[in-house]
């Protein structure tokens, strides 16, 4: 039986290009997006290549919707072995920011990260030795002006997939961050099938809660 990642976030970046990573080794795909349409396309390109994909259209800003949807993917498929976040607003900040800016944010980028990880790290997900991986951003360490919530919400990221990391590595499970150190497509190097070559190959060595792409 061939291995599954949910990959929450699809989308024509870094979701997908995840997905083909490792699809290219044998893993049947799970995309998770808010767009039916889209993710109808997404599918149509990966199965194009030969890799065995399933969709749900899912909001991670609405929590119950969400919780039924893990639980739809549990259901049809079982437990899968990895798991990526890749949920984030990543515009500059509006103007002028409010609070129920900086809310939205957070329940985008930390809040929806959390229940994936509250609901996914399933005595299942365990005795699979499963990952749950989620994408970081260079703010998180270097705010940068115009950016407030980004940064807040990627410096509260990498405090959760620290604290999980350890909370959880006992029960067989591991939870990291990918920190991608630049804009994601904005030049060659940091092409979204570079970036994912090292979702690969972290999810294989696994030797710290954190990696950087720069």
């Amino acid at each position: 039986m061939n291995k599954k990642i949910v990959v929450i976030g699809a989308g024509p970046g870094l979701g997908n290009a995840i997905a083909r990573r490792f699809g290219r080794e044998d893993y049947e795909v799970v995309l998770l997006a808010r767009n039916e349409m889209s993710l109808a396309t997404y599918q149509q390109e990966l199965e194009a290549l030969g890799i065995k994909v399933s969709t749900y259209a899912t909001d991670v800003t609405d929590i119950d919707a969400f919780d039924k949807t893990i639980e739809a993917i549990q259901a049809d498929m079982g437990d899968p072995d990895v798991i990526v976040y890749n949920v984030g607003i990543t515009s500059p900040d509006e103007e002028p920011l409010t609070a129920k800016d900086v809310m939205r944010h957070l329940a985008t980028d930390v809040v929806g990260a959390y229940e994936t990880i509250d609901k996914f790290a399933t005595n299942g997900l365990a005795a699979k030795n499963g990952s749950i991986i989620l994408t970081g951003g260079i703010f998180a360490e270097n705010p940068y002006p115009g950016y407030v919530a980004l940064s807040m919400g990627k410096a509260a990221l990498q405090n959760l997939a620290l604290e999980k990391n350890q909370e959880l590595a006992d029960k067989g499970i591991f939870v990291g961050m990918v920190m991608v150190c630049g804009v994601i497509g904005g030049d060659e190097h940091f092409a979204p099938d570079n970036i994912a070559d090292l979702y690969w190959d972290f999810n294989a060595k696994r030797n710290s809660y954190e990696v950087k792409f720069v």
